[in-house]
């Protein structure tokens, strides 16, 4: 694959003001729903999916730079996406995300 082919197409999903460090959020891009989290200034973008049963991930606890599924458990690293323990083994899809002009944005590829 060209590198042009691997660059990200950014999506505008909110004002950086939305969200502030501590917060995360949940847009849609391209059809999928994406959850971003900003710790402490560091931004992360992960599909809002638990691997393990397909229900959202961003109704649950954040623990550093761990998300816990609400349903079982899981947890997943918000940096690569991997499942950190069962019941989930697969990890969840990351995407590249940025602060452009004052604006949140998720890289689409």
């Amino acid at each position: 694959m060209s590198a042009a082919a691997e660059r990200p197409r950014w999506v505008d999903v909110a004002a950086a003001a939305q969200l502030p460090p501590g917060a995360h959020a949940v847009y849609e891009v391209e059809g999928l729903f994406v959850a971003v989290y900003n710790v402490g200034g560091d931004l992360y973008a992960i599909e809002d999916r638990c691997t393990h049963d397909d229900n959202p991930l961003a109704d649950g606890p954040v623990e550093g730079t761990e998300v816990i599924c609400p349903r079982h458990g899981a947890r997943f690293c918000l940096k690569t996406g991997a499942a950190l323990s069962p019941p989930a083994y697969e990890p969840v899809a990351t995407f590249p995300v940025r602060i452009a002009d004052g604006r949140v944005q998720v890289g689409a590829i």
